[in-house]
């Protein structure tokens, strides 16, 4: 069983199906949590910086992303926190998972850039190669 899930999320449709699969961890471990990671990479955030210059906007726009993940996280009863961190994605995710002694991740195959996936090989399969613990890739 799971107990310590890492949920890497966009707020793709693909980080979406990756919570559905995630909440089907949690059924019948009453002990099982979800830590929902979104990766904030330096070139979204001086994007975001440039566009909003009021702090609280930027991280309401963040949280608005996550919003339909929350909402099944709710309805599944289901222990959830919610994480920002920054860094280049892929790095950043599989120090984390690694630091953080998760069981499992669990990680879309697509997020919102994907021509980043298909020049850089994917923030996913990344993950999978280089975390300590079993990776499941939602497509």
């Amino acid at each position: 069983m799971f107990n310590k899930i890492l949920l890497a999320a966009d707020g793709s449709e693909h980080s979406l199906r990756a919570a559905e699969k995630a909440i089907l961890l949690t059924q019948n471990n009453p002990e099982a949590t979800i830590e929902i990671v979104y990766v904030i990479n330096s070139e979204a955030s001086k994007a975001d910086v440039l566009r909003e210059l009021d702090t609280d906007a930027i991280t309401l726009k963040r949280n608005k992303k996550l919003l339909p993940i929350q909402e099944k996280m709710k309805q599944a009863k289901v222990e959830f926190k919610i994480k920002f961190i920054h860094g280049e994605p892929g790095p950043v995710l599989v120090k984390y998972a690694n630091e953080g002694k998760f069981d499992v991740v669990v990680i879309g195959s697509r997020g919102l850039n994907t021509l980043q996936e298909f020049v850089l090989g994917g923030v996913s399969h990344k993950v999978a190669k280089r975390a300590n613990c079993p990776v499941l890739i939602v497509k």
